[in-house]
């Protein structure tokens, strides 16, 4: 099977045969912002793109017009999903599409919930955190049973109207007639499962769930993205993994709330991509995929990234991480994010004013950490395992 060349630098070409190299095709690459990672790097996976599908995140949309007629050119169907301005896509992004099971829904409240990057640095009792992920699996439920052709925006409508209140000393909600009618219907659900274990809280502790949910709620959908999600065409994984195809998904490097919603749509491609190589006869993907994370560390956490990163190699999947430091990756992962490293059998070092940064790079080049720190602006070190 034909595989995409990467390159690297000057003179620096490498095969993504895992068969042919040994290696996996992660990379991580780290330099300061404006270092050229997304010229030196990013660009040239889009140079070299002929038989792989990619997903690209940018933040810079000229690259979308300056690409998009020579992949169409190679026969790559190119699909525009755009974050920033969700009315000009070409196509949409739904988490509900992608919910066929309980663990599906659960899975998609973790992915909402611990999408804001300031749960990773809070001290709150995590408590808060998986209690608004079981409200939020209850309205998903149920919007799921009860509602055919459904969106991701129709459970935020139906979150939208709940409100909650106290009558002698017992909770009341302005969804119980819903939920009451359901339970006649389909008693032992997994929609009122967890709506059972939400509405057997105290008032003052479902008034704190219900907080929790909303604020991030309020965070990651704005009123475009809700009517974006409306969209008939939404990004299909399964055929990006069959057909040649590349998704370029713009964000904004001055919305925070943005990058919330990206890693939830991050969290679902890794999920559809994996679970479908799973389904295919061989364990593989039709065709090799790959996902250039620009910033990849400014957003929040992606849930199981680092569990997966390690099996994406088998399943012919695989990632270019854009940061700063190595420091921004643990900050937000923790120890984890030695994982990730690890598991990038290419590492890009481009210059850095971070001291722990500079100081990993000395070990491994075996040089003095002045080397690394001087390192003259344009030059860049390559490790390949």
């Amino acid at each position: 099977m034909a595989v995409d060349n990467v390159i690297l630098g000057k003179d620096v070409v490498y095969s993504t045969d895992c068969n042919v190299t040994g290696l996996n095709n992660n990379r991580l690459v780290v330099a300061p912002s404006g270092g050229g990672k997304t010229m030196s790097i990013g660009e040239p996976i889009l140079l070299e793109a002929n038989h792989s599908s990619y997903i690209v995140t940018l933040t810079k949309r000229k690259l979308v017009a300056k690409y998009k007629p020579l992949l169409e050119r190679r026969g790559y169907k190119v699909q525009d999903l755009n974050f920033v301005h969700p009315e000009k896509s070409d196509i949409s992004y739904d988490p509900l599409q992608y919910v066929r099971t309980a663990a599906d829904i659960t899975f998609l409240g973790e992915a909402i919930v611990m999408a804001d990057q300031r749960k990773e640095k809070s001290n709150a009792d995590p408590y808060w955190d998986k209690a608004a992920v079981s409200l939020h699996s209850a309205l998903t439920a149920y919007i799921k049973i009860t509602k055919r052709n459904a969106t991701y925006t129709d459970v935020l409508e139906l979150f939208d109207k709940l409100t909650i209140w106290e009558n002698g000393g017992i909770i009341q909600t302005s969804l119980d007639d819903k939920f009451e009618a359901l339970a006649q219907k389909v008693p032992n659900c997994f929609a009122i499962s967890c709506w059972k274990t939400f509405h057997q809280l105290p008032v003052r502790t479902a008034s704190c769930v219900y907080s929790t949910l909303n604020s991030t709620i309020d965070t990651i959908f704005s009123a475009e993205l809700r009517e974006m999600m409306k969209k008939k065409h939404k990004v299909n994984f399964e055929k990006l993994a069959s057909e040649k195809t590349v998704l370029f998904v713009s964000t904004s490097p001055v919305n925070p709330a943005l990058y919330c919603f990206v890693n939830t749509f991050y969290s679902t491609a890794f999920k559809q991509l994996f679970e479908f190589a799973e389904s295919c006869a061989d364990g593989k993907l039709p065709i090799p995929v790959h996902i250039l994370c620009d910033d990849f560390a400014t957003g929040g956490r992606i849930l199981n990234f680092p569990e997966l990163i390690s099996i994406f190699r088998e399943k012919q999947i695989s990632v270019t991480l854009l940061l700063q430091s190595e420091s921004q990756l643990e900050s937000m992962y923790g120890s984890s994010a030695t994982t990730i490293i690890n598991n990038c059998d290419t590492y890009i070092f481009m210059g850095t004013n971070d001291l722990k940064t500079a100081q990993s790079v000395s070990i491994k080049m075996n040089v003095p950490l002045e080397d690394i720190l001087w390192m003259p602006i344009g030059e860049e070190i390559i490790f390949r395992r």
